[in-house]
């Protein structure tokens, strides 16, 4: 009776069970994920077994934990202690704080480095696309390239991007504050207005200043410290404006609404700026990409009756 079942049927019922089994699996996998994630999320919470507190962590830091630790302490015994400091500032600059972050950092460009004999040989003795010439050794220089630079040129875009959302925001902070300062509120009161009604980046960094000032600081190694945070030419501009008027006892209302001018103005700047800048780097697609194809719409019909007319 079984034997006069097609195999078809075999191949089927072998495949329903390795699905029934692996949903099942997935499924009490699920589920411990859950209740692991629900007990990481209680403060409370304490496990006595080590396997279990190790288990609450997710599995790419069980996995990755143990390597990126012995790689950080490479990438920090084999870089110049210069290049480290530069690359924690570039973190901080970023917005990144966490000193875990950093090494990863140093052990994600060692990689890279150990990466580069690999991706030579690959190129030019497997060669597995066939090609030769001045293809391969582009190729070759496009991967060690990406591999030498790609984390730092990932790190200084990360802080490009955030240095260009603290210039945007600037102006319309300022006008904030110079609001606050005029209706009678303290600086550290107009900060704080500021922090609750304008969200982001710029927000967080007056956050930490205040927090600077609450623990002990004085105002000006606090908004020394958002300089070098920042590191923007706006920014050093208003925390050096700032600075001389509480060393001098000038009106902070009249220095912020001077500054909020300045920024509006450069801001406005910018804009034109980028905006004269199109028609030039809109150029270059024009010609190379819409320009062909339109000699090819209008032009090749009568190239085509030239040549039959002469043939």
């Amino acid at each position: 009776m079984l034997s006069s079942l097609p195999v078809e049927a075999y191949i089927f019922g072998l495949v329903a069970s390795v699905a029934v089994g692996l949903f099942s699996i997935a499924s009490r996998a699920e589920q411990r994920s859950a209740a692991r994630s629900t007990l990481r999320h209680l403060d409370d919470y304490q496990v006595e077994d080590k396997r279990e507190q190790e288990l609450l962590q997710p599995l790419h830091e069980r996995i990755l934990g143990p390597i990126t630790d012995r790689l950080s302490q490479l990438g920090g015994r084999f870089n110049p202690p210069e290049y480290v400091e530069s690359v924690r500032q570039k973190h901080v600059q970023a917005g990144i704080s966490s000193t875990i972050s950093v090494e990863r950092f140093l052990a994600t460009r060692i990689v890279f480095f150990v990466l580069v004999p690999f991706w030579l040989a690959f190129v030019f003795l497997i060669n597995p696309m066939g090609v030769s010439g001045m293809l391969q050794l582009g190729l070759a220089a496009i991967g060690v390239g990406a591999l030498v630079y790609g984390p730092t040129s990932r790190l200084n875009s990360k802080v490009a991007a955030r240095q260009k959302v603290i210039q945007q925001s600037l102006p319309d902070v300022l006008d904030l504050l110079v609001i606050s300062v005029e209706a009678g509120l303290g600086f550290e009161q107009a900060v704080d207005r500021v922090i609750n009604n304008v969200p982001g980046e710029l927000s967080d960094e007056f956050a930490r200043v205040l927090g600077e000032t609450s623990a002990g600081s004085t105002r000006s190694d606090a908004l020394r410290g958002l300089q070098d945070r920042i590191d923007t030419p706006e920014v050093r501009s208003f925390v050096m404006s700032m600075i001389q008027a509480d060393k001098f006892g000038v009106s902070i209302g009249r220095v912020l609404r001077a500054q909020a001018d300045e920024m509006r103005i450069k801001r406005s700047q910018l804009a034109q700026e980028k905006a004269q800048k199109a028609p030039v780097k809109m150029l270059l697609p024009m010609v190379f990409c819409i320009f062909p194809a339109l000699f090819v719409v209008i032009l090749g019909p009568a190239l085509i009756n030239i040549v039959n007319t002469i043939g």
